[in-house]
C-alpha cells in the first residue's frame, strides 16, 4: 500500500478540549483512527504524528522524500509564520494537501494568509475533522 504521511501541528494535540467551539469534540486520536480506516479502505498506508515542534515537523516533511506518495499537513498555527515547512514541502515530489478544520478566513486576519498553501495542490478549510478524510480521497484521486 502507498504510504500518506499525516501531519499536525501545534496544538492539535489537544483537539477536543482546547475550544470545542471551533474545532469540535472529537480528539486527535479519533481523526488518526477515522483516517487510518479510510486509508484502508482506499489502499492507502495513513501514518500519523503530531508535534509542538517547528523543526520536528520539518525533519518528517524531509524524511517523508522516498518513502510516501503523499502529505495530509495541518500546520495549525505554523501556517501563518513557517517558511521553513514551506520550503521542506517545496521539495517534496508527491501531492499535499492542507487542512485547517476552522474556516481560517472568518478568524482573525493573521489566520488569512498561509504559506503552506504556496505548495499545496488543495487546501480544506472549515469542515471540521471532515476535512482529514476529504484530504485523503483527493490524494488517492491525484494518486490515480
Amino acid at each position: 500500500m502507498d504510504k500518506i504521511l499525516l501531519l499536525n501541528g501545534p496544538n492539535l494535540n489537544l483537539l477536543g478540549q482546547r475550544q470545542p467551539e471551533i474545532y469540535g469534540s472529537e480528539t486527535l486520536d479519533d481523526v488518526v483512527a477515522s483516517c487510518t480506516a479510510l486509508g484502508v479502505e482506499l489502499g492507502l498506508d495513513v501514518h500519523a504524528r503530531q508535534s509542538n515542534h517547528e523543526g520536528v515537523l520539518v525533519d518528517w516533511i524531509q524524511e517523508a522524500r522516498g518513502v510516501a506518495v503523499g502529505i495530509i499537513i495541518n500546520p495549525a498555527a505554523l501556517s501563518h509564520t513557517s517558511v521553513s515547512i514551506l520550503d521542506a514541502l517545496n521539495v517534496f515530489e508527491g501531492p499535499v494537501m492542507e487542512v485547517h478544520i476552522s474556516n481560517i478566513h472568518k478568524r482573525e486576519r493573521f489566520r488569512h494568509h498561509s504559506y503552506v498553501s504556496g505548495r499545496a495542490d488543495g487546501v480544506i478549510a472549515g469542515f471540521g475533522t471532515d476535512g482529514y478524510g476529504f484530504a485523503l480521497r483527493r490524494i488517492k484521486t491525484l494518486l490515480a
